[in-house]
């Protein structure tokens, strides 16, 4: 009786743990579909065509070779308007036969697309046809970030490769609480930029303890830009990203490296993407998460 007994929650214990594993197999292929889906988005990384920088004053914008700003597609007008930059903002001015449709993040239409300062918080999106743009602010940069709905690389989309799942690589770190306040953090247009520091990561791998970095943006959880001995092999060369729950009252958390995702950078050239910090450029390999994408 006693080794039959035995035997009952032994087999019980590893069915449960096999539909444990199961379930968290599914978790993470729900959060890959999720991740290609957010990519082909019209706000995603797939349909970028061009990032353009603003000059003070007028800045002529067209597919034809003499505009200030030019995207060389034959389907855009020669001349669709102007960028005027100011002291107060960027504007845009219409040409004579080409109106652009000017909306906020309500999808509310400018009515004085000239009095509209592109530059505001309030998520102004520009749009001709299949085309659209933002206008975007990095540091004493100004620019616009313009996308093609009908892009050849959203179209040809067919998802990312990655590493085989692999649970092992659900490490339990602890969050070090840092005085180093902010984190500075380099982007791939050279600039430095103060981050709030999240705290330091410290986990184990193979008996060997590493640290990690992280930014916290703000909402539930920390953000993470790491480069690991993968990195320029089998995944992107700049690093990746990972974002993680904020830790316990004990300061616990997980890293998933399952989770690890490729930059935009990846996806596109005209991204600005962070670059992790030396502290986060990792020793070891790290063969979990995207591999890399494209040639960017």
């Amino acid at each position: 009786m006693r080794k039959f007994t035995t035997l009952f929650i032994f087999t019980f214990i590893v069915v449960a743990s096999i539909a444990q594993q199961n379930t968290y197999f599914e978790t993470v292929e729900k959060w890959h579909a999720t991740r290609n889906q957010e990519l082909k988005k019209p706000n995603g990384w797939l349909n970028l065509e061009g990032l353009f920088w603003l000059q003070k004053g007028v800045n002529r914008f067209g597919s034809a070779s003499d505009n200030d700003l030019v995207y060389n597609n034959p389907l855009f007008p020669a001349y669709i308007g102007d960028f005027i930059v100011s002291e107060e903002g960027v504007y845009w001015k219409n040409g004579l036969n080409n109106k652009v449709v000017v909306t906020n993040a309500n999808g509310e239409i400018a009515e004085d697309v000239s009095k509209t300062n592109l530059l505001s918080s309030s998520g102004y999106k520009s749009q001709w046809k299949d085309f659209l743009w933002t206008v975007i602010k990095r540091e004493d940069k100004i620019g616009v970030r313009f996308r093609n709905l009908k892009a050849k690389t959203l179209l040809e989309f067919k998802g990312i490769d990655r590493f085989k799942v692999d649970a092992n690589w659900r490490i339990k770190a602890k969050v070090i609480p840092q005085d180093q306040n902010p984190l500075m953090i380099m982007n791939v247009l050279g600039q430095n930029t103060a981050q709030k520091h999240g705290g330091k990561l410290m986990f184990t791998i193979e008996g060997k303890t590493y640290f990690l970095d992280a930014i916290d943006e703000g909402g539930k959880g920390l953000f993470i830009t790491f480069a690991d001995a993968t990195s320029g092999i089998t995944t992107y060369g700049s690093g990746r990203f990972i974002e993680i729950d904020r830790p316990d009252a004990n300061g616990d958390t997980f890293i998933d490296f399952n989770l690890a995702y490729n930059p935009p950078c990846a996806f596109t050239e005209f991204a600005t993407c962070p670059l992790p910090p030396p502290q986060n450029r990792l020793t070891i390999a790290i063969p979990a998460g995207e591999k890399k994408y494209g040639h960017h």
